[in-house]
């Protein structure tokens, strides 16, 4: 046991099993299925995200099994372990919804502690929801072991070509009178028809998207059906992969590079994704150690255009984006187009470029991706704007649909339920600028997602005659007039602590600027007079997020150096 030279694949294990100091460790090992021979392979640990308490994780036990079987078949020694999940859908609107950003930072934590721990030399992670794919990869990234991301899938249509956000929607369709309880059962019944993420380009298809392009995941693994016999192959390979990556040495740093998340960025925008991948993309660059800031979105979004026809905004949903070919024809026509670096490298361990030499077009009658000439959108969706409402940023989700420009009078609430409780009974009118404040990561805590009250609005027919703007944020299927990620954010001291009902508030998506018409000494005279409220909680997972989180606008990570 002693004498057996070292695998330079097993830099890690071999300090967990190797010698006869080790053989409690052994002993503990063995009574979970080691055999001799598994102590002398590599150790792959394959996170699961599995829990039935969401369609979105419900099917992932199984392919954390598949990921396993492809270590074990390619000479390594699989090992599952769970991390936490919670459910975006299910708990919006309410008071758990403030866990939901937070439980990111929570997987990553457990990944870390987990693999740093028990001695992995390699990892594959596997993540089916909003926060558990950025949480995924932030544990990665601070491992810095082989690994490869694998995406759960997406979800199929319900009847009548529904989702989530349809059901969200058709709450608010029902206060305006326009849907009776029984048709809003009806939706509710049939929208989510099974196990995958939210079907149209909200943030887990994003983020799904956005780690393909990175080079984190293998080809195609962000654009196939949950359940079907691609995904299962693809965790098949996932596992094996790993051992390729073991074997060359090749570590999420030599993958996650600057110029790699320009390539996520160009993807995100392209597809007309959420407002949450810059949040995640700026946390996850954190955690590897690569400068990315708001400004990188502006500078990337004014060269690469929006060309996918997807929900929330458009038409489609990712399982008929799967059907044409994913999103693998995409960035072969934008790597064609010179908005992609094809010299990355990824977890195939050839660059981007050579994983898309061979890839086909998207067939000539498909109507869900445009062409370069004639975009749904010439530049980015995704607006950073500033100004004297948010001076370090804000994040808007402006497709030209809504408009680019909005001006209207305050009407403030100081949580979403107030919120959505006036937005309900018709106190909110065309013309309003809801204001949604101390729903910040400290104010929150935890940086709500505002997916009820603006599909409360579209809901009730004001989508074009309503803006809203906020410290939290928004869920990827929110659309409409929105502005997130506000900061400083209000719990701060942020300029919209200051504002008062009836104020003009003007929102330009062509000058990216937010403003309220106030001068300088007001806005002066009403600081003096604010005093910072009481921290929510004082105890807790929540309390030690509010005291530790940093900004929206540096990726509300809870580990930024000192």
């Amino acid at each position: 046991m002693s004498d057996t030279p070292k695998d330079p694949r097993r830099r890690h294990s071999a300090e967990v099993v190797d010698g006869v100091g080790k053989s409690a460790s052994r002993a503990m090992l063995r009574a979970v299925g080691f055999t001799d021979e598994d102590f002398a392979k590599p150790q792959v640990g394959i996170a699961s995200t599995w829990s039935n308490l969401t369609p979105c994780n419900s099917h992932i036990d199984e392919l954390a099994r598949r990921a396993s079987d492809g270590a074990d078949g390619a000479g390594g020694k699989g090992v599952i372990f769970n991390t936490i999940t919670i459910s975006d859908g299910i708990a919006n609107g309410t008071e758990g919804m403030k866990y939901s950003l937070v439980s990111r930072e929570v997987i990553a934590d457990s990944i870390e502690t987990v693999a740093g721990c028990e001695g992995f030399d390699g990892l594959v992670a596997i993540g089916g929801c909003d926060k558990n794919m950025p949480g995924c990869m932030m544990g990665l990234a601070r491992l810095n072991r082989p690994s490869v991301f694998v995406y759960g899938g997406t979800i199929l249509p319900g009847t009548g070509h529904t989702d989530i956000v349809s059901v969200f929607e058709a709450m608010g369709a029902y206060s305006r009178g326009d849907l009776d309880l029984i048709e809003v059962k009806q939706i509710e019944e049939t929208a989510i028809p099974g196990p995958g993420s939210c079907g149209g380009m909200y943030t887990a298809n994003t983020m799904a998207s956005a780690i393909e392009a990175l080079g984190m995941s293998l080809p195609g693994s962000s654009a196939q059906n949950a359940v079907s016999q691609a995904k299962r192959d693809d965790c098949k390979a996932a596992g094996a992969a790993v051992l390729e990556l073991l074997e060359r040495d090749i570590k999420p740093s030599d993958i996650m590079t600057r110029r790699a998340f320009e390539n996520a960025i160009t993807v995100v925008i392209a597809l007309g994704g959420s407002t949450n991948a810059v949040l995640h993309l700026i946390a996850m660059a954190s955690t590897i150690g690569v400068e990315l800031s708001l400004a990188d979105f502006t500078e990337i979004g004014r060269r690469v255009p929006v060309v996918a026809d997807l929900r929330p905004s458009g038409h489609y949903m990712m399982s008929e984006l799967v059907a044409i070919g994913g999103i693998q024809p995409l960035m072969k026509t934008l790597l064609e187009a010179g908005l992609l670096h094809g010299d990355c490298l990824t977890v195939t361990g050839q660059t981007l470029a050579e994983n898309l030499a061979d890839v086909a077009p998207y067939p000539d009658d498909q109507q869900i991706i445009a062409p370069m000439d004639r975009p749904v959108k010439a530049e980015s969706h995704l607006r950073i704007l500033h100004g004297n409402l948010a001076p370090e940023g804000a994040v808007a989700k402006i497709t030209g649909k809504e408009g680019t420009r909005f001006a209207g009078s305050a009407r403030v609430f100081g949580s979403e339920e107030e919120a959505q409780a006036r937005i309900n009974d018709g106190t909110v009118v065309a013309g309003d600028v809801v204001v949604i404040r101390y729903e910040g990561p400290r104010g929150g805590p935890g940086m709500r997602e505002m997916l009820t009250p603006t599909s409360a609005i579209m809901g009730r027919g004001l989508g074009s005659e309503v803006a809203l703007i906020t410290d939290g944020r928004f869920s990827g299927g929110s659309h409409g007039f929105v502005v997130g990620h506000v900061t400083p954010e209000a719990f701060d001291g942020g300029p919209l602590a200051l504002v008062e009902d009836g104020d003009l508030i003007t929102i330009d998506a062509e000058a990216d600027t937010i403003d309220v018409d106030l001068s300088d000494e007001e806005l002066m005279r009403r600081r003096a007079a604010w005093r910072q409220p009481e921290p929510r909680y004082a105890r807790g997972v929540l309390s030690k997020y509010a005291r530790t989180v940093s900004s929206a606008s540096t990726g509300a990570v809870t580990d930024l150096p000192e």
